[in-house]
């Protein structure tokens, strides 16, 4: 993990092929089960997956408390880019995906305004490290899934 003035930055190998990997971000039955740090559920409200749609779901903490989150994807390039703009707080999320026969590799960034803004959120929620959560509920998700 890098972390750079106003930005936190992830890239790791997994051991699934793109088709895998693509549907289990693109899907909301699927991202619903690994999104977010450990411990935290999803409820998936709305998720049009495409230029202009919104991804409207809320987290359920482990301590009971909820917190509700709405982005809208910017763009989406199948197999290869989504970006999502997050609001409150406002960030620009671009995840790279770059297949490699079985596996894919996931190179994840996020931007927020300023740096103040990303030093609060690592300080009071822990974002580098709920960022390293989730992309390893990403990776134990993939080993329990079979390509259809």
């Amino acid at each position: 993990m890098e972390i750079q003035n106003r930005s936190v930055h992830i890239k790791r190998t997994l051991q699934a092929p793109i088709e895998l990997v693509w549907e289990v971000w693109s899907k909301p039955e699927h991202i619903a089960q690994w999104w977010g740090p450990s411990g935290f559920t999803n409820t998936i409200s709305t998720m049009d997956f495409e230029e202009g749609g919104e991804w409207i779901f809320m987290m359920h903490g482990p301590d009971g408390k909820n917190y509700p989150n709405r982005s809208v994807f910017k763009e989406i390039v199948p197999l290869k880019k989504i970006v999502y703009e997050h609001s409150n707080p406002h960030f620009i999320t671009t995840v790279l995906f770059d297949a490699k026969e079985k596996e894919t590799t996931i190179d994840w960034t996020v931007v927020f305004d300023t740096a103040e803004m990303l030093q609060t959120l690592i300080k009071t929620q822990k974002a580098d490290e709920g960022l390293k959560q989730n992309l390893e509920k990403l990776a134990n998700y993939l080993s329990k899934q079979k390509l259809i």
